[in-house]
């Protein structure tokens, strides 16, 4: 039995702490180093022939490039399988707006909502500013978006390494990294269409939408009648719209059955909600991890000697855009509309905040995989980019050490967004 205990121990310690992204992402690098061209056959497997299915012929994929019948490992992976990772962003998102949640309060989010406008101009801004020096706007430029993303696992970890569990920074952090996400999944849908736009099939996505919401009245508790309906009309309708189809299932996250109140990002009492919409994350949570791993693998597979000039335009508006336009923004918002930050948080706290924000990797991998087509010279440089954000942890540690900043240094806020409960309603209401 104890036996059994320590291993499920160990799945969770590999799950909650992104082992299987690292994993994926490391033996991407190794494979692509040794043997690139077995593993370019690797992602451009068509898994129809593969299962001796012959005679089938689909649309081809977004972005083309991947198997001509369209069901490729690759796009298996980062269209399909990514779309319940968008879906999991998308639901938090989703709840940070009901009341109790950390985007309810205008007048407490309106600082680290500032803070992430800085955080998204100041890294395109600066990528742009580079495109434009080094002469590589017609090469490179359509990157814009991919130093702009930020981890929320990854800088979440990270954080609680840097201030300790307790300190308000950490819910500062969460609530600029989610606006980073709504802010990032509007530009995917916006900037990155994947083929010729085709606006007629988003009157299916009104149509799931609608569908989702009859559901909901006819009291459908279980999401799998969300996704199987109004889930899968609503990714195929993304698909044939030519906007990325990854983001397909976040318009009918709304439509599940939710709390009508959010117990704030990453709370453990949302554990024990068993409303439908949360009954698909705690069911979706893991295998999500591991589909963030072979995402890593099927994207992150990049020659060493792909350094360029994309690359080092990315890290700076990661490593250098993110901190400063975090800081500047804020400060602005101080002087001209008299924002506050929370108690017990200074600018050295916000500086770090915005060096942890600067960890982009596999949001900024995703963008760089939309933004660039396969085949063109700027799209490994830019991965090689998102790749070596991780820098930013280790540059945000070193940064917090120098400016005395040590876990637990802080009194915890007890008005942080995590520990708002609000008055809680009946979990399975609406």
């Amino acid at each position: 039995m104890s036996g059994e205990k320590t291993k499920r121990g160990r799945l969770k310690f590999l799950l909650d702490n992104s082992v299987f992204l690292i994993t994926g992402a490391i033996a991407a690098l190794v494979w692509a180093n040794f043997d690139k061209t077995s593993y370019g056959q690797f992602i451009n497997t068509d898994l129809l022939e593969w299962l001796g299915i012959t005679g089938v012929h689909h649309d081809a994929p977004p972005g083309g490039g991947h198997g001509h019948h369209g069901l490729s490992v690759h796009f298996v992976i980062s269209d399909i399988l990514m779309a319940f990772f968008f879906a999991i962003a998308g639901k938090e998102v989703w709840e940070a707006l009901l009341p109790g949640g950390p985007l309810s309060n205008m007048r407490k989010a309106a600082t680290p909502l500032i803070a992430t406008l800085g955080g998204m101009a100041g890294p395109a801004g600066l990528y742009l500013l580079g495109c434009y020096y080094t002469g590589t706007m017609s090469e490179l430029g359509n990157g814009w978006a991919v130093p702009m993303a930020t981890d929320i696992a990854f800088s979440y970890l990270v954080a609680r390494l840097i201030f300790g569990p307790g300190h308000v920074a950490i819910p500062f952090l969460l609530l600029l990294a989610i606006a980073d996400d709504a802010g990032g999944l509007l530009i995917l849908a916006i900037f990155y269409p994947q083929k010729e736009l085709a606006p007629l099939w988003l009157f299916a996505t009104v149509g799931a939408i609608i569908l989702g919401l009859l559901m909901r009245r006819m009291k459908l508790q279980s999401f799998w009648w969300y996704l199987l309906l109004p889930g899968a009309l609503s990714w195929y309708s993304f698909f044939k719209a030519g906007i990325h189809p990854a983001l397909g299932l976040v318009p009918i996250i709304p439509t599940l059955p939710h709390a009508q109140t959010d117990l704030g990002l990453f709370a453990r009492e949302e554990l024990g909600r068993h409303d439908t919409l949360n009954e698909f994350e705690h069911w979706w949570k893991n295998p999500v991890e591991i589909f963030l791993g072979l995402f890593a693998l099927a994207n992150a597979g990049v020659v060493l000697s792909s350094f360029g000039t994309g690359t080092w335009l990315v890290l700076a508006g990661l490593l250098i855009g993110k901190p400063v336009g975090i800081t500047l923004f804020t400060w602005l918002g101080q002087k001209i509309f008299k924002l506050e930050l929370p108690t017990g948080m200074g600018f050295r706290h916000l500086l770090t905040v915005g060096m942890v924000a600067g960890i982009g990797f596999t949001v900024a991998l995703f963008v760089a995989t939309a933004a660039f087509k396969p085949g063109t010279p700027g799209l490994d440089p830019v991965k090689m980019g998102a790749l070596g954000s991780f820098a930013a942890a280790f540059m945000a540690i070193i940064g917090a050490r120098a400016m005395g900043i040590r876990p637990g240094g802080a009194a915890t806020n007890k008005e942080e967004p995590a520990a708002e409960t609000g008055k809680e309603e009946d979990a399975s209401a609406d």
